[in-house]
Parts: C-alpha cells; structure tokens; sequence
C-alpha cells in the first residue's frame, strides 16, 4: 500500500485556433485582408502554415477544429499572396468568412449565425452549457498542461489536463460573461463566453517574455523573496474558511496501462492559512470508480491519503522546512530570473538540497509575485540523488516478496487571486513512480501512482464545518469508500477532463464501474 499523505516524513516532504460566431464588419476587414504575406512553398500542416502567416500578419487566427483539420499536411505554391487568399489557399475553403477583431482573424462559415443572444435561445430543461477545447503552445504546437481556465468576475473555473484539454459547465446566467486563460510563461486571453459557447476550441498560447525595461541587472537576494512571502501572508491568504467544490482524481497504472481510477467531486471545508491541516474537512458528492483486473498476474495496490495529501500540500498552511529555512537551512537557494502571468511579474526561485546532507530532501522552484510577494505557484520533487533511499517513506505496507524502488517523487501546486486579491488553492497535482520486481523473477514493471484536486468554485458565505456524519476520512483508501454510482454522475459539475489514455480506460472497462463498492 502506498501512503500519500505522509509527505513530509523527518526533513523529506514525501490565441489562435478557436471558434467564434460574430457580427460581420467588413470596411474594417478589407485593408487586413489585401496585406501581402509569403508562403514558402513547403510541405507543412495545416497549422504550421497558418502559424507562419500568422507571425508575418501579426494577425491571430481563429476557428472551430471541427471546420478545419490542423493536422491536414499541405504543399501549398509558393509565392505572395494578399491574407485573405493565402487564408483560402491554406484551409482550401473560399467559402470561409473572415472577421477581423482587433488582432483575432476569426473564421467561420456562412452558415453559422453572426448574433446569438440570450432571449433567442431555444428553452432547454437542463439551464448550462458547455465550453469545452485544449491550449497549446504557440511555438512548438505542444499541450500546455494545468493552465488556469476561469470565469472573469466569479470564482468558478478549473485546469487543463496533461493533453491541454479542459472543459466548463456554466449556467445560462454566465453567458455575457468571459473566460480566461492563463499559465505562467504565457499571455492570458480572454474570450467571450457567449460566442464560443457549444464550439471546441483550439487555442494556442502565446509566450510571454518580460519587457526589456523590466531587465535589469542587479542582485536579488532570494532569502529576502522568500521572507517578504512569509510576512505577506496575513494580506495574501484567506484567515477566514471557505467552502471549496473541487474535482479530486486518483490512479495507478502498472506496465504503462491504467489499472485503477477512481474520480469525484467534493466539498472542502479549507480552514484558514494559520489552522493546521487536521482541521479541514471533505464531503463525498459524486464518485465513480474504475478497475481492470483481467490479468492474474496484475498486481493489486492500494492508495491511501490522497485526499489529505491534498491538504497537506498546501504549503501556505503547512510550512515546509525550504519555504520557512532558518539560520541552519538545509537548503540552498538561487534567483533564477524572472517570468510572468496574467501581466504580473513574478520571481523564480530554485531551491535544492546541500552537498554533505545525505538524506533524502527536495529540489524544485518557487514563483512568487513580485509585487504582491505572494506564492502563486510550485513545483518539486524528491532529490533524484538521494532518491533510492526515500522509498519506505512512500510506502506503508508490500507484499511478501514484492521488492519497492521509489523512481520520482514530484508534486505541482498553484495558487490563484479571487477578485479581492484573496489567494486560494486553485491545483494540486501527485506523482509517484516505483520499479517493482517479484521474488525470483529477474526485470522488474512500472507501478505509478498519481493523485490531483482542483478547485472549481469558491464559497465565502455561511461557511461552517460539516456535520459529523457527512464528513469522509482524508486519510482512508478513498477507492474503497461506498457511493452509489450515478448515470449522470458528469452532469452539471466542473472536472478535469481525462487525457487520452484514461478515456480509453474508462470507455475499455465501462463494465467494471462499481456500483455499489
């Protein structure tokens, strides 16, 4: 059995492709659309020709990926060619109408309506819809993973997942308002909710660079960052509880294939910055579990403490040893530089363990906001030198026979601000990963363990502790624990959606859901 919530055991913690309807201005469009723009002539996809035209437009294009294929490889002939037709020449669709907003070239076909308010819409019995797509980088085409997805002005909002895909179910109420991307290293974008509503959107980030007049040569003590966070902590953290309704997941897979996945939503009673973690308290809603034991020789682990894994992760209520180091820090630390999120400067600060300590610690970064000096992000992982020798920290109990090695150890966790510059938890993401060997057999499998929560809405008002009997133990095996399961268990509540190879577990063994565990 492998233990999560033990993390700190001794010193060892253990926009360019989306799809929009819009209103048609064409004065505006024209002197856009006759600019002059080069195609190379070589073969490429669909989106790196489109990203080419883009970079020398300076223009961002966006679309429905269900109208136009990305991956589409294409040898379109070389030469000059104004926007518009390079556009046509590139999608091989001239019947595309091409709106211009502000810097957004948005693509669409004839058919699709240019004003949809909210009286015309149809009645409907279930009152939300549905914004759903993936980020990726602008750059190099790759997912951008746990990039924040919110609602501007509310305290909804969720993560994407390890493939850049998220979704949002948002009642009706919300359709005037906008959604925002983020994610550090990147500029934020922000969309209205009302023209990219039941599109799949594609969009691509931007990197972000900091200004040259923001560069500037000097000294920055990391030991005056970090204590500047510390004593901002009453400013920046919420000294009050609140109610979180977040998606919790948690998995292990063994030789690369998912063997158990169990996904929910709870409710948090989150205590204050200065209450320890013991006081906070989880209420099952929704759960759904997910196994495939086809194989006698799969091995059959178990996870525990995930969920309060999760409350001890939040590392500005559980202090660390290397984000409160004292005069005999076992730490090192290093001012990387700079970087950026949302407009907001923040500084980057490595931190590892030093030479002569030979017990296993961590090694990671910190990204504090240079203006507010709170935490808004983290990530680490247990000291891969000294990794061999943490394995019995992770690990509570093994078969007879079994040998355990701990390969990495790493967590990710974010912050997010609420309109009143209130901090909350916004992600927290697990990942163990061992190399198991049977007696007497000579190579040894891959058994990862995984566990992550994100926060989908916030609660300020009437916030009080649940009542004894609807509290669920954070430190129990939560895949055991019995909940009906609910056909419509997606319904109406945010998620994290699965990546590609947990859809294909859950589409695979849809016969194994447990009903009644």
């Amino acid at each position: 059995m492998v233990q999560t919530g033990n993390i700190y055991p001794r010193r060892l913690i253990a926009c360019l492709f989306i799809c929009f309807t819009t209103t048609n201005i064409q004065a505006d469009n024209d002197d856009a659309f006759n600019k002059i723009v080069h195609i190379s002539g070589k073969t490429g996809t669909v989106f790196e020709l489109l990203k080419d035209i883009s970079e020398q437009s300076g223009y961002f294009f966006v679309y429905d990926s269900q109208i136009i294929n990305n991956d589409k490889k294409i040898k379109a002939p070389k030469g000059d060619y104004t926007l518009r037709n390079a556009i046509y020449l590139i999608t091989g669709n001239n019947r595309l109408i091409l709106d211009l907003r502000g810097e957004y070239v948005l693509l669409r076909l004839p058919d699709e309506r240019t004003e949809v308010s909210v009286q015309e819409k149809e009645p409907t019995s279930n009152p939300h819809f549905t914004i759903e797509g993936t980020l990726s980088d602008n750059e190099t085409g790759d997912p951008v993973t746990f990039a924040s997805v919110s609602i501007l002005n509310t305290t909804i909002g969720t993560v994407s997942n390890q493939d850049g895909a998220f979704q949002l179910t948002l009642p009706d109420s919300l359709r005037r308002h906008k959604i925002r991307f983020s994610h550090i290293g990147y500029e934020s974008i922000d969309i209205d909710l009302e023209l990219s509503d039941g599109k799949n959107i594609n969009l691509a980030l931007k990197p972000q660079f900091i200004p040259l007049q923001e560069i500037i040569v000097k000294y920055a003590n990391p030991m005056q960052i970090l204590t500047d966070m510390l004593n901002n902590r009453p400013v920046n953290y919420s000294s009050a509880p609140v109610y979180l309704t977040s998606f919790y997941r948690e998995g292990i897979e063994h030789r690369h294939k998912n063997i158990d996945l169990t996904e929910s939503v709870i409710q948090v009673y989150k205590t204050g910055y200065n209450n320890p973690a013991t006081d906070e308290q989880v209420k099952l809603i929704k759960k759904r579990r997910f196994i495939d034991r086809e194989k006698t020789d799969t091995i059959f682990p178990k996870m525990r403490s995930g969920i309060n894994s999760c409350f001890i992760l939040d590392i500005m209520k559980e202090l660390p040893e290397f984000i409160n180091p004292d005069g005999e820090s076992s730490y090192l630390y290093v001012h990387k530089g700079l970087d950026i999120i949302d407009g907001r400067i923040v500084n980057v600060i490595l931190f590892r363990q030093k030479e002569y300590i030979k017990e296993p610690l961590y090694a990671g970064e910190l990204f504090i906001e240079r203006d507010t000096k709170a935490l808004v992000e983290i990530r680490f992982k247990v000291n891969p030198v000294r990794i061999s020798k943490a394995t019995n920290m992770f690990v509570d109990k093994k078969a007879a026979g079994l040998k355990m090695d701990l390969q990495h150890a790493g967590y990710t966790i974010s912050y997010k601000p609420a309109e009143n510059g209130i901090y909350h938890i916004n992600h927290i993401r697990g990942d163990l990963r061992f190399k198991v060997r049977r007696k007497n057999r000579l190579f040894s499998t891959p058994l990862n363990f995984w566990f992550e929560m994100a926060t989908c809405k916030i609660d300020t008002a009437d916030v009080k502790p649940f009542p004894r009997n609807e509290r669920l133990s954070p430190t129990r095996i939560f895949a055991e624990t019995k909940h009906g399961y609910d056909v419509n268990f997606w319904n109406n509540f945010n998620i994290i959606l699965p990546e590609e190879n947990l859809t294909e577990t859950i589409i695979h063994n849809l016969h194994e859901i447990l009903i009644a565990e």
